[in-house]
């Protein structure tokens, strides 16, 4: 795969709280110079990206309900409709975690739902089609409700179902913080369960080129990562990916 196509894969990803303009600035320079999907930034920033990649192919990723995914439908809503407004072409949506850990499905369905249809509503006022990722956090949900967080997402019209947001910091009964990103046997479960028509973003933890084989090679479609520059300079074009 070369290092064009691997690029297309990429949500080049700054979230931190302490992020500013210029390292949202620098951030958009290197998705366009190495050609990323998009930069992923947190809304506050989207206007300032949407304006950097003017003229550019790269989209404005942004995120909705994060981390925690804990704030209010209606929350959610207005926030994705206003990043929109400020030039958003993706949203990155948080499920309400603690519905899905109680197995209310259908409110998890309700939440995702509404904010599809308020993020296609919106974008057709502008001539954009919105894209809509539901972040699922993995790492805090067993199999079973994994497959019906991913079923009820693909009914509600998402475009990807996405692994983590990175921030989670799951423990084991001793108190040992345990991994809280992608992993190859979530993305694998999530791509078995929406087939193939819908996109699996893997996301958390991955960092080098060799991880990014393996979440490709497990279902994903998208990734997304803060370590995209590191990843393109160390990406070797003679390794085939098997996807």
């Amino acid at each position: 795969m070369t290092k064009k196509e691997i690029a297309s894969y990429i949500d080049h990803t700054l979230l931190t709280p302490q992020a500013g303009i210029k390292q949202i600035a620098l951030l958009c320079q290197e998705a366009i110079r190495y050609g990323f999907a998009s930069v992923c930034v947190n809304p506050i920033y989207v206007s300032s990206a949407a304006s950097e990649l003017s003229g550019s192919d790269v989209k404005v990723c942004t995120v909705v309900g994060f981390p925690l995914g804990a704030t209010t439908t209606v929350a959610k809503v207005a926030e994705a409709c206003d990043a929109i407004r400020n030039g958003a072409d993706e949203i990155d949506m948080v499920i309400n975690i603690g519905a899905a850990k109680d197995g209310r499905i259908s409110e998890v369905a309700t939440d995702i739902l509404d904010v599809v249809i308020a993020c296609k509503n919106e974008g057709q006022k502008i001539g954009k089609n919105i894209i809509v990722k539901t972040i699922l956090e993995t790492c805090l949900l067993d199999d079973k409700t994994i497959v019906s967080v991913c079923q009820a997402a693909k009914k509600a019209g998402a475009d990807f179902v996405k692994t983590s947001t990175g921030f989670a910091a799951p423990k084991a009964i001793d108190g040992t913080l345990l991994p809280n990103g992608a992993s190859e046997h979530h993305v694998k479960l999530m791509r078995e369960t929406v087939g193939p028509e819908m996109g699996v973003k893997a996301s958390g933890g991955i960092r080098s080129a060799r991880t990014t084989i393996t979440m490709l090679e497990a279902g994903a479609n998208r990734i997304g990562t803060s370590s995209g520059v590191s990843i393109m300079d160390n990406w070797n074009e003679d390794i085939p990916v098997k996807i």
